[in-house]
């Protein structure tokens, strides 16, 4: 057991990292805040060592007023939806299958695994180049093989594309995790209920389902923090354009191309208020099925 001394000694050894750590999360916040209400536009002379004008809530007005603002949320919750759909529900087929007494079972866990270590710029660009393009990638080649046109994909199912490659890249997370709460099943229950004549799908949706609903929220909860931030994969392969600018590419493109950091900083606002918005969804979610 614990003793007050041993509880604070615990406390003091603790506290040099709880600052640090909120120190890196409160700087940074902080000085977000602060340039969102200001004006500071570093190539035409604006400097913080200067003074930077006060402008209040202009930059969220312009940001919220933009034409851009709404097309790019709505485009980051299709995104996040269709990534979460997809992963999920092949999630769930792989982790049953891989469930299974297979030869190379080890082996082939660590494959269907290994694209989650991948770095998000890397896999973008494998799949660009090597499986997308519609010259010489490996899906114009198969459409070629069939007798059909290739299809330019970036391009013409740009939005699709995109959430291909970021689910390819987060199944095996959702897998893992998934199998993991398989693997927990009691056998007993299944059996019991294949011996009272139990058909397979039904097996499947009163006694698997029902297990994996806290894993899959789970899933959910940890994966939508993530893609809400998505932009590697957008940057490396679209660059924003043929409507797969995302809210946070959009910030992107506000800083970076007219070098305005207030309103950048304004729109970094809406982003955190956004992700805590999902997350407190979320969390919601998460709550009830954890109740249950």
């Amino acid at each position: 057991m614990a003793t007050k001394a041993s509880r604070s000694a615990a406390r003091i050894m603790m506290a040099p990292a709880v600052v640090l750590l909120l120190g890196w999360m409160l700087v940074p916040l902080t000085m977000t805040l602060w340039f969102s209400f200001t004006k500071y536009l570093p190539l035409r002379g604006d400097s913080i060592e200067r003074g930077l004008d006060w402008v209040g809530f202009d930059n969220y007005a312009r940001f919220l007023s933009s034409s851009s603002f709404w097309p790019s949320v709505q485009t980051t919750l299709i995104m996040v939806g269709g990534v979460l759909i997809i992963t999920v529900v092949l999630g769930i087929l792989l982790a049953m299958l891989l469930d299974q007494p297979i030869w190379g079972q080890g082996v082939v866990r660590i494959l269907v695994i290994a694209p989650f270590f991948v770095m998000p710029t890397v896999s973008a660009l494998v799949w660009k180049n090597m499986l997308m393009d519609p010259v010489n990638g490996i899906f114009a080649h198969i459409w070629r093989f069939f007798g059909a046109a290739p299809v330019s994909w970036l391009s013409d199912a740009s939005l699709s594309s995109v959430i291909m490659i970021v689910s390819w890249q987060w199944l095996p997370f959702a897998t893992l995790i998934l199998l993991t709460a398989i693997q927990s099943l009691d056998s007993e229950q299944l059996e019991a209920a294949e011996m009272d004549g139990a058909p397979a799908l039904k097996r499947f949706w009163f006694i698997v389902l029902p297990h994996l609903s806290r894993a899959i929220t789970i899933v959910i909860l940890i994966q939508t923090i993530f893609l809400l931030s998505i932009f590697a994969e957008i940057f490396v392969t679209t660059g924003g354009a043929f409507g797969t600018r995302t809210l946070t590419y959009l910030i992107f493109q506000r800083v970076i191309d007219s070098q305005n950091i207030g309103l950048g900083s304004a729109g970094g606002v809406y982003a955190i208020i956004l992700a805590n918005i999902v997350a407190i969804f979320l969390m919601r979610i998460v709550g009830k099925n954890l109740d249950t």
